[in-house]
Order: C-alpha cells, then sequence, then structure tokens
C-alpha cells in the first residue's frame, strides 16, 4: 500500500518534503500546489507531478488520502482545517497555527475522523533527544528538578527587508520559528508548563519580530525549566540545539551529536548506562532512512507519517495534539513577556553608541 499525498507550498521546506516523499516507498506524489505559478509550472515539467494552483481543487482530486501542508503559518488553519473535513490525512510544518485554541479545535477535529496530523516538530526523531526520552521514561535520573532548552543560530545576522518569517502577525520570529523547536522538546518530556515568568523578548537587527527569547517556566512536579534562544548568534555555523535536565539521580546534556548522562546510582541504571558518565554519540543512537536530505530525522518524519497512515495507529508521535501544547507555551511566553517587559528593541550595532536601549511593547 501507497500513501497518494500532494505538497502544498514549495518554498525552503516544501522542496525537501516533496522530495522525500517522492522518494519513499510509502507514498505516491499525485499532485503539487504552490500560488507561484512559475515555480509549479518548472516542477511540473522537469519533475513529471501535476501541478494544481487552487488548493480548493486540489483537494477535490478523488484519489488524494494525504496532505504535506509548507506554507506560512498564518494559512495552516484554513487549510489544515478544510483537509481534515475532507477526510485527508495531514503532515503540516510548524508552529501548527498562532492559536492555541485554533490548534487543539483542529486536533479535536482529526481524532473525530480517526486521520494522522502530525506537525514537522523533527527534533523529535533525532536519536539523542529521543534518548533523552526513554532515559526519563525509564526514570532513570529520579525526580526531575530542572531543565534548560536551547537553540542557537546564524539565521538573522543584519537589518534586511524581511520576508514573511521577519513580519509581525504572520507566524514570523526567533519565539514562533525557532524556540518552537526545543519548546516541543520540553513539552515531549514533560508536557505542557503549567506557569511563566521572566519572559523577554528582544529585537536587535529585526525591525517588527523578536530575535531573542528567555523565560522561566513551571512545569507539573515542580519541575523548573529556563528557555534561551538566539538566532542572531554569530558564534555558531547552523542551528544548534541543546537540551539539559538535572534530576536528584544525576543529569544529561543532549545536543545534535551526542548524549552525556550522569548517574549517581541512585535510581535505576538502564542497560548501556553505568553510574558516573556514559556518551552516546548520534552514529550510535540513529536508526537507518530510506532516503537521505538534510538529515535523517527530516526523512525518519515522513516515514513515521506514512506508517501511522497505513497501520491505522491510534497514538503517535508530533501530533496535532502536542502542537497544541507547544502554540499554548508560545501563548504564555509572549503573554508574560507582554505583561512585564515587553520586547526590548536593541538599536542596530551603528546605532547602539548614541540609543542604546529601547524598550516597546510587541503588539500584533
Amino acid at each position: 500500500m501507497t500513501v497518494k499525498v500532494a505538497v502544498v507550498g514549495l518554498g525552503k521546506m516544501g522542496l525537501s518534503h516533496l522530495a522525500m516523499v517522492n522518494a519513499l516507498d510509502d507514498f505516491e506524489v499525485v499532485a503539487i500546489c504552490d500560488s507561484a505559478a512559475m515555480v509549479g509550472s518548472v516542477i511540473e515539467k522537469y519533475g513529471k507531478l501535476r501541478y494544481v494552483a487552487d488548493y480548493d481543487q486540489l483537494l477535490k482530486l478523488p484519489e488524494l488520502e494525504a496532505v504535506v501542508i509548507a506554507t506560512p503559518t498564518t494559512t495552516h488553519e484554513p487549510m489544515a482545517r478544510k483537509a481534515l473535513e475532507r477526510g485527508l490525512h495531514i503532515f503540516c510544518e510548524k508552529p501548527l497555527t498562532l492559536s492555541a485554541q485554533q490548534s487543539r479545535e483542529l486536533a479535536e477535529l482529526a481524532a473525530s475522523k480517526g486521520l494522522i496530523a502530525q506537525v514537522g516538530y523533527h527534533n523529535r526523531f533525532i536519536g539523542t533527544f529521543s534518548e533523552v526520552k526513554k532515559l526519563l521514561d525509564a526514570g532513570a535520573l529520579g525526580r526531575i528538578t530542572h531543565v534548560q532548552g536551547e537553540a542557537y543560530g546564524p539565521v538573522v545576522l543584519k537589518p534586511a527587508k524581511p520576508t514573511w518569517r521577519g513580519k509581525a502577525g504572520n507566524g514570523g520570529g526567533c519565539l514562533y520559528d525557532y524556540a518552537a523547536h526545543p519548546l516541543n522538546l520540553l513539552n515531549w518530556y514533560f508536557g505542557r508548563p503549567l506557569a511563566c515568568s521572566g519572559a523577554v523578548l528582544k529585537s536587535g537587527f529585526s525591525a517588527e519580530v523578536d530575535d531573542e527569547v528567555y523565560a522561566t517556566l513551571g512545569f507539573e512536579g515542580g519541575v523548573t525549566g529556563q528557555l534561551s534562544v538566539n538566532w542572531s548568534d554569530p558564534s555558531v555555523r547552523k542551528m544548534t540545539t541543546r537540551v539539559s535536565v538535572w534530576g536528584e539521580g544525576g543529569k544529561l546534556y543532549a545536543d545534535r551529536q551526542e548524549i552525556q548522562v550522569f548517574l549517581t546510582g541512585s535510581a535505576p541504571i538502564p542497560e548501556g548506562y553505568r553510574q558516573g558518565w556514559t556518551v552516546n554519540y548520534i552514529t550510535h543512537l540513529t536508526p537507518p532512512v530510506s532516503f537521505y536530505l538534510r538529515g535523517e530525522e527530516y526523512t525518519a518524519q515522513l516515514e513515521a507519517f506514512a506508517r501511522a497512515i497505513i497501520e491505522k495507529r491510534t497514538t503517535y508521535g508530533n501530533s496535532f495534539a502536542g502542537a497544541a501544547d507547544t502554540d499554548a507555551a508560545i501563548e504564555m511566553i509572549r503573554s508574560a513577556a507582554a505583561g512585564s517587559t515587553g520586547v526590548i528593541e536593541l538599536a542596530a550595532p551603528q546605532q547602539r553608541k548614541a540609543g542604546g536601549l529601547v524598550g516597546r511593547m510587541f503588539g500584533r
């Protein structure tokens, strides 16, 4: 059995997803869709794939079973709702929507129709981060006391004319587009946060959105957490995500390359670990995938999407419900920031000597 799928949105992520689903045995691409006729027509001609310019017309294709939505965030809610009402499975890029309530409604709609609805939080398919989940579920660190989620990258390093990712109200900015990734990992490990304080959103090079995000979070069971994210960090070559967890029975650090685990022995020690330090590398923790592009995790999440559809699973990773928890956490951070200092706008480098820091509230 193959899943007959259409890819909607042919930007950077859409083209990546198209390349992968077109290469995987579990999928058959029946159409592509984008508002840019020139892009769609070129791919139709040279990729031998049917191009449909209008999304509503795409949904009428009788053979269609699933859609991959890789469009700007503001379009996710109406597109996903229409697809679900048509009875289609969905893989949607993150964040799911700009409203936790809308995301919850979509999750409930998908569940009521028995449809697979998955969101592209690819970090859950990175071996080191999934190993963290296994260790936490096994109780290897004992009672957890504190967690930290970090992400840094050289995305915005100078003032520039913004795309939709740099526009307020369009789902752009470091919080929505970058911090959502470590936040989603924290949700996976500890659920939706119950409280947020000390949240600060800072903008430096971006005129309308935040470039840095810092917040203190509170989770069930007395677990405290800190979020530290900066997409204007020139010290890293590409996005660098890191999770640190402290417990009464030890601590761990995990990033894209390795997981370092220290266990005191006061809690159960899983097989393959020992008292003291154990280091596991991504090469030992990554299952093989059928097609490599950008990283195994991108293919792995689409393979999981297809298998969930084919095997009619009732539970699966990266669901709309899980994405709604992340959207709720984003709203908590925005609310906490607006209730205190809001967004702190850092003057551009050439203005900082004269202007210093300028504070303003972040409105949408």
